[in-house]
Formats: C-alpha cells, sequence, structure tokens
C-alpha cells in the first residue's frame, strides 16, 4: 500500500511539476523583476525530471538500489519544488497586491518549515520513523547547534526583530553611525541601505544586543523627522530678534520636504563660548532628504540673519597692546558714560538737576537688561533702586484680593521703583517687561552721594514724586483700587530720614 501510495504520489507531484514550469514561465514574462527569486524553483523544476529519467535509466541496466534513490529524489526535489513555488507566489505576489509587505525572513522560514514538515512526511510513507533519528542523533545535534550558535543567534534575532515588531523593511533606522532604510531582514543580517547607495550588513544577533534608533510613523500623522540645526550668531545680535528671523525663515519659506505643521522653532542653547549658539527645528518629510533638505533651510536662514545685521559668531583671540588698549578702553569708557548721562537727563526725575549732579548719577548706574515677559520689581519686595528705561516697554501691575490690574504702561525715558530708592518703602505694585527691555538701575547709594551735598535736592524731588504719586492714585482710583496719597511734607521727611541728611 505504501508503494502504491508513493507512486501515486510522484505521479501527482511531476503532473505539478508540469503545471508549475508553465506557471513560472508566465510568472517570469509577467513580473520581470521576479527572475532572480524564480532561480531556485527553475533548478528543482530541472532537478525533477532529471532524476526519474537518471532512474528510469539505472533500472533499466539493473542498479535497482540506485533507481530507488534516484526516485526518490525526484519525489523530494518535486515536493520542494512544490513548496518553493507557492511561497514564491503568495510572498512576492499576493500580499504585495494586498498592500502587505513582508521581509525576506519569513519568505525563508516559511519554506524552511515547510520542507521539513515535506521530509518528515516523505520519511514516515518511506516506513522510517523520523523520532527515532532525533533520538539517536541527539548528540550531533547538540555538535551541530553549538558550533552554529553564532547562526543561530542571528536567525533568532531576525525572528524576534519580526515578531515584536521593532524593525520593519522600508523603515528609515540609525545604527551607530549608520543611517539609512531597512531593505532587507534576512536569516543572518538587515540590510540597511543609505543615501550614498551603501548597503550596511548588520547581524541580527547584534541588534538584539544593542540600541538603534527606529523613524517610525505615529498612528493617524503624517511620517516627520524633527531636524536640528545649529548657528553661532554674534553676541551683540538681540536673541529674540535672532529667534525671530531664524523662525521665520523657514516658516515663511516654500522649501521642498519641510512640514509647516509643526511649526519650525528656535531656541538659544548656548552663551558661554563668546558668541550665543541657537538651534533652529524643523520637520522633515522624507528622511531620504535630510540633508540636502538641512542645507536648503541652512541658506534661508542665513539670508535671514543677514537682513537684521546679525553677524555670525566667530571664536575670538583678544591681544593686549598696553597703548591701543588704554586708548579702546578709555574711548569704550567715554561712549559708556555719554549713555548712561543720557539716561539720567531724559528721566524727568531729575532732568532739573546741574549736569555735574548729573555725571554724579551717572557713575552709579548698573546696566540691567531684561528678557520679555521678565519681572522687573514685584510688589511688596524691599529693593533700594529705582529702573531708568531707556528701550522697551513695559506693565505695571497692582494686585489687591487677588486680582492683578493694569494701572499703567511705561516706555523709553521713563522711570520706576523711585520709593524703594528714595524712602525705602515696599514696592507698591509688580512691573513686567512687554518686550525686551534695556534699562539702568541706580541704588541708594549712588543718589546719596548728590543728596548728602546737596540737602535741597529733597524738596524738588519730593514735589515731582508727589505730582507723579497724585496721577498713580487717580489711575488707582478710576481702576477702583483703594490707594492712599502722602502729603509733600511727608515725601520730603521720608526722604531726608531714610538717607540722615539734615537741613532745608
Amino acid at each position: 500500500m505504501t508503494e502504491s501510495l508513493l507512486e501515486l504520489l510522484k505521479q501527482q507531484l511531476l503532473l505539478l511539476n508540469l503545471v508549475m514550469a508553465l506557471a513560472a514561465l508566465a510568472l517570469r514574462f509577467l513580473r520581470p523583476h521576479l527572475r532572480h527569486d524564480l532561480k531556485l524553483t527553475w533548478w528543482l523544476l530541472v532537478l525533477g525530471p532529471v532524476s526519474l529519467a537518471a532512474a528510469v535509466l539505472a533500472n533499466g541496466q539493473g542498479h535497482t538500489v540506485a533507481a530507488g534513490i534516484l526516485n526518490g529524489a525526484a519525489t523530494v526535489s518535486s515536493g520542494l519544488t512544490l513548496i518553493q513555488f507557492l511561497v514564491l507566489l503568495v510572498f512576492l505576489v499576493v500580499l504585495p497586491a494586498l498592500g502587505t509587505a513582508t521581509p525576506r525572513i519569513a519568505r525563508d522560514l516559511t519554506v524552511t518549515g515547510l520542507s521539513l514538515a515535506w521530509g518528515m512526511v516523505w520519511l514516515r510513507l518511506m516506513g522510517v520513523d523520523p523520532s527515532q533519528l532525533f533520538t539517536t542523533s541527539a548528540i550531533i545535534t547538540a555538535v551541530i547547534a553549538f558550533a552554529m550558535q553564532d547562526t543561530l543567534g542571528n536567525v533568532l534575532g531576525g525572528v524576534m526583530l519580526q515578531l515584536d515588531n521593532s524593525l520593519r523593511v522600508g523603515e528609515w533606522v540609525r545604527v551607530d553611525n549608520i543611517s539609512g532604510r531597512v531593505v532587507d531582514v534576512r536569516w543572518r543580517f538587515t540590510a540597511i541601505e543609505t543615501r550614498d547607495r551603501e548597503t550596511f550588513v548588520v547581524p541580527n544577533s547584534w541588534l538584539m544586543k544593542n540600541r538603534f534608533g527606529v523613524l517610525r510613523q505615529i498612528k493617524g500623522e503624517p511620517l516627520l523627522w524633527r531636524r536640528n540645526l545649529f548657528f553661532n550668531v554674534d553676541a551683540s545680535a538681540s536673541p529674540s530678534v535672532v529667534i525671530a528671523a531664524l523662525q521665520k525663515a523657514v516658516a515663511d519659506a516654500s522649501i521642498e520636504h519641510v512640514a509647516q505643521q509643526p511649526a519650525p522653532s528656535a531656541v538659544l542653547m548656548d552663551t558661554s563660548t563668546g558668541y550665543f549658539r541657537y538651534c533652529l527645528r524643523y520637520w522633515l518629510t522624507d528622511a531620504q532628504f535630510d540633508d540636502p533638505t538641512d542645507s536648503a533651510v541652512r541658506v534661508h536662514a542665513l539670508a535671514a540673519l543677514a537682513r537684521t545685521g546679525a553677524s555670525l559668531g566667530l571664536v575670538r583671540e583678544e591681544r593686549l597692546m598696553i597703548k591701543e588698549n588704554d586708548n579702546w578702553r578709555q574711548a569704550n569708557t567715554d561712549r559708556e558714560m555719554e549713555r548712561r548721562l543720557n539716561a539720567v537727563q531724559r528721566t524727568t526725575l531729575f532732568v532739573g538737576l546741574p549736569q555735574a549732579e548729573q555725571m554724579v548719577l551717572a557713575q552709579y548706574l548698573k546696566h540691567a537688561p531684561f528678557a520679555a515677559g521678565g519681572t522687573l520689581t514685584r510688589q511688596g519686595a524691599v529693593a533700594h533702586w529705582l529702573y531708568l528705561i531707556v528701550q522697551g516697554q513695559v506693565q505695571v501691575q497692582v494686585e489687591q484680593g487677588g486680582v492683578k490690574t493694569l494701572v499703567s504702561t511705561l516706555k523709553d525715558g521713563d522711570f520706576f521703583g523711585e520709593m524703594g530708592m528714595l524712602t525705602g518703602e515696599p514696592r507698591s505694585a509688580t512691573v513686567v517687561a512687554l518686550t525686551d527691555v534695556d534699562c539702568y538701575r541706580l541704588d541708594n547709594v549712588g543718589f546719596a552721594q548728590v543728596l548728602v551735598a546737596r540737602p535741597e535736592i529733597a524738596n524738588e524731588i519730593s514735589a515731582i514724586l508727589s505730582a507723579r504719586r497724585h496721577d498713580l492714585n487717580a489711575r488707582l482710583k478710576a481702576a477702583k483700587l483703594q490707594q492712599h496719597a502722602t502729603p509733600v511734607e511727608d515725601l520730603r521727611a521720608k526722604i531726608k530720614a531714610f538717607f540722615g541728611v539734615t537741613g532745608s
């Protein structure tokens, strides 16, 4: 019965070989790109008839044992041909037509599994128990497994990478300093093709043991890759201006492979190298074009920086030359003093002072810039200095009952914090920068130099402060906030008492 079953199976397989040969020929012309994958199928298709013909020839010459072996080879070859062709048809034709891409290792494992199963079926039909083979060859199997442990590690690594979905064909990956697209996952390795058309072979076992990055699309969102470009800009350029220019350079430009959303952003990364280091971040839509897109974004960013007048930061070396350096320092000091004096003269609190006394105040001014959104003073705090605004705008806010109310907006030439400097009173309001603010700060030590030399200044300044406080009270009343006016005499007395000045 077994012999008749084998004979029937052999006839059916040979008939299938003929059908598969015709199908493979049709597939060769319909899908020319599969000609390389069909090579093994063609070899198996040839091997079956050749083995059968050799078996007939051996049997005719009385070599029955050889004829039996060749007949078995023909049967096995025909089964393997069927497996190879059907797996190729499913994985390379049917699944791609359904929109499913699979790695090479999935096809190889399927062929191997089905081939082993067919081998066991054939052994059983030949009257051989496969379990006996595994039992008697346990030692040999162990030796082979030990010798092939690296290969087995690669195979299992490739399987696990596919099972846990950590790596897929077509995804962009970064392994150490290699960045490219996964083009294939095989028994031993994963093939990664870079933009330079180089294919790097990475063992699967290495991928299982080490870290690698994958650019993967989030479900329901486009595939995006955030890129970071760095620019060194001279420290003299305003950070807010540079940041705005970098962001606008990308947002307003039509650059291929740059996503409009999320919007580009720029941040100040470092200020410790003698220049300011900025990072411009944008989102790339195709990882394959990272370098050329980076280049295009840099071109737009550099043009935007040039339009703002900002120069690139350079590593500078300072050499001390006594004669020339002294002149430079003196000129620089003169320019700074002129700027300070101008700030004092623009302030109504000190505009009536003689220039000599204004110069004394200017010497004690300290540069105090603030970025937009910064808090210059906070209500209730004790600080003995006032601020002179050179450039920018600030908001004055008063808080009562947990509610903040906008009282006024100050700009170039205005001042605030005078009561803290002149009387030592706590801050009566919070001042917040609306824009970048360039200002100077004057403490009570500097003002004391002028007040001690000429005590009558207290009378003039107290009158100015009283008028300013009266205006503030009117604003507070309009905002339905309570505030008590301070008479001129009380202000004068507080100023003299705070500075320890006697006399009229």
